[in-house]
């Protein structure tokens, strides 16, 4: 039922890439301005550390020592000042990176979801939601960590560091050699682990993606485990993604603790170094006691930020890997290497449609006959797999106003059929026209906003049932009530509570399939497009639903052009043309008495679902008392 490993993600990379980073740098550049405050703030909040131990061994060597207290008062006040600066300091460093920080993420967050919601169907069709999921919430999150303690926080550290070295060694280069020989192996240690935690962080996220994607899967068809009794197996099936998800954060946190005790062990030798080797010193009147307890400060200062340095470099490497899915994500196109990219970008629009929309199917005037066809497919060939042709040299026309119904075996090429009118997927060879034009040269979306879709499963959203009609557009939100009431949907609306403001569960688990389906209708209607597309409108309800909404179909293809995908043949009789189509071929066009007349696939089709239909109620009046 499940993946398994087959979502694994291949995630390749340099543990700080300066490219990805660069290319991160893109979205801090609009707040630059505040990472520039921040910036002078960090030799600020050094500049008050350095001075502590400074001021304590003033304290010492100046008034503690000799018992001179007069100007130990003003040194304790200048303590204190520093004290505070530094907090102050570190305050507005703080607030203004986590700040800069969550805008950052939101800018990323919109960037990804505009970027989804822009890719081919055939990118949702391989990619589990979880995953997709995982990639604009805690892959962003992460980043929030690094600006709390990721770059411009260790920048500060550097400083630290620096002017802590520089003032040692300008009190005693002797004391401070023997100090930092403890340098050379935290600094090997710490390559090591680089190397060791870089792999551990991506293989955290990629299991964490396939959790996910596991969790979407298994809530969603939540129904299905229950009815079938697959509650042990799925929790087998989780618990099997949960450990390895635990078994990949393992190595981290090895790594982590092992660099943090390793760390603290050398500033402990350190600091024995420094009392053996500067009390000898002492002992031998070369350095005073003042020194030895600021090299001691200046030492736990040190290690201060060496210690977090596990840490931050955990947030480091958690970001880098978090980078490298997004802008994978980011980079995403259409693998098929089709025709994905909007060809048309500058090309004029189509023309407005000036046809009225409630008038019947004219008659052919000279006029009309000058006119191309206003949807025409030539010689389309298509296959989602390489080899296995869905659609072989396919070619259909459709006249304005004309209902023209496709019918055939499942897997025959229909519902493909629809996928390339509206460019969900690109064609492989041919053409399809609208109004005359390639829409291969035409805007993606002036042309879906011609062409108005009814699915076998509605599509509901969480809201209201208003909001489910007109999406949000201005225009469809003036035609939410004429909409409804010209599928009918607006009789079963007005009985509800809170009539069209009547909240939409998740799915739109709250309303029978008939009624999710007649408010899919009112939403083509309210959009007024010139096509209109049903694809197995009435497949997934029963016969009595299925009456209930002919009429909502009757007013929703009114005046319009309309394809019609039909499983169930008695609702497409009254179609202009019906349109068998086999192996991604067509192999018979004509009306309803004219293909039952030629006694063909149609016939067969047609013969075939009526004794069906017959047995079924033969079988249920037998079944009746």
């Amino acid at each position: 039922m499940h993946h398994g490993g087959m979502y694994a993600e291949e995630i390749t990379g340099k543990a700080y890439d300066t490219r990805i980073l660069m290319r991160f740098g893109q979205y801090v550049r609009p707040y630059s301005r505040t990472i520039a405050v921040v910036l002078v703030t960090l030799p600020l909040v050094a500049a008050c550390r350095l001075a502590q131990p400074w001021l304590i061994k003033q304290a010492i060597d100046n008034h503690i020592t000799t018992g001179r207290l007069a100007g130990l008062e003003e040194i304790a006040l200048l303590f204190l000042a520093f004290l505070m600066g530094e907090a102050l300091f570190a305050y507005l460093q703080v607030y203004l990176l986590q700040s800069v920080g969550q805008r950052v993420m939101s800018d990323m967050r919109a960037e990804l979801f505009r970027h989804v919601t822009g890719l081919p169907v055939s990118w949702f069709d391989r990619t589990p939601v979880g995953s997709a999921v995982t990639r604009l919430t805690s892959d962003v999150e992460v980043l929030g960590e690094m600006f709390a303690s990721g770059l411009i926080t260790i920048v500060g550290d550097i400083l630290l560091l620096i002017g802590i070295v520089s003032i040692m060694l300008w009190m005693d280069p002797r004391l401070s050699l023997a100090t930092f020989s403890v340098l050379p192996p935290l600094l090997c240690l710490t390559w090591l682990f680089r190397r060791r935690m870089r792999q551990s962080f991506r293989e955290v996220r990629a299991r964490l993606g396939r959790l996910n994607a596991f969790l979407a899967e298994s809530i969603g068809g939540m129904a299905i485990i229950q009815a079938f009794n697959r509650q042990n197996d799925e929790q087998r099936r989780f618990n099997e993604l949960n450990a390895s998800y635990r078994d990949a954060n393992m190595p981290v946190i090895l790594w982590d603790a092992s660099l943090y005790a390793i760390v603290e062990a050398l500033s402990s030798v350190a600091g024995a170094l420094i009392i053996w080797y500067g009390g000898g010193r002492i002992l031998a009147g070369a350095l005073t006691f003042g020194v030895l307890v600021a090299f001691l400060q200046y030492i736990q200062k040190f290690f201060g930020p060496i210690r977090d340095l596990s840490a931050k470099y955990s947030v480091m490497q958690g970001a880098m890997a978090a980078l490298e899915r997004i802008f994978a994500l980011l980079d995403t196109e259409d693998v098929q290497g089709s025709r994905f990219e909007v060809r048309g970008s500058k090309v004029a629009p189509l023309p407005p449609n000036h046809e009225p929309r409630t008038a019947p199917l004219e008659p052919a005037t000279a006029h009309r006959e000058q006119r191309p066809p206003l949807i025409e497919l030539r010689h389309v060939c298509f296959s989602y797999r390489e080899g296995e042709k869905v659609l072989d040299d396919f070619s259909l026309t459709v006249r304005r106003g004309e209902r023209v119904a496709l019918v055939g075996e499942s897997g025959g090429g229909k519902t493909t059929i629809t996928r390339l009118l509206t460019r969900f997927y690109e064609i492989q060879q041919g053409a399809i026209l609208i109004d005359g034009r390639d829409i291969g040269t035409l805007e993606v979306a002036e042309l879906r906003r011609r062409i108005g879709i009814v699915l076998q499963d509605p599509c509901l959203f969480s809201g209201s049932i208003e909001f489910n009609i007109h999406l949000g557009d201005e225009q469809a939100r003036q035609r939410v009530r004429q909409a409804a009431a010209g599928v009918g949907a607006d009789r079963f609306i007005e009985r509800l509570l809170a009539g069209y403001g009547e909240e939409v569960r998740e799915r739109g688990n709250n309303f029978s399939v008939g009624e999710k389906q007649l408010i899919s209708f009112a939403r083509a209607l309210a959009f007024d497009p010139e096509i209109l597309v049903l694809d197995e409108a009435t497949a997934s309800v029963d016969s009595a639903a299925e009456r209930m909404i002919q009429e909502g179909i009757r007013g929703l293809m009114r005046g319009r052009t309309s394809l019609i995908i039909a499983h169930r043949l008695s609702t497409i009789r009254d179609a202009d043309r019906i349109v068998v189509v086999q192996h991604g071929r067509t192999v018979e066009e004509g009306t309803h008495q004219q293909l039952m007349e030629r006694r063909g696939v149609y016939h067969r089709l047609h013969q075939l679902q009526f004794s069906e239909t017959t047995a079924t109620h033969t079988t249920r009046a037998e079944q009746t008392p």
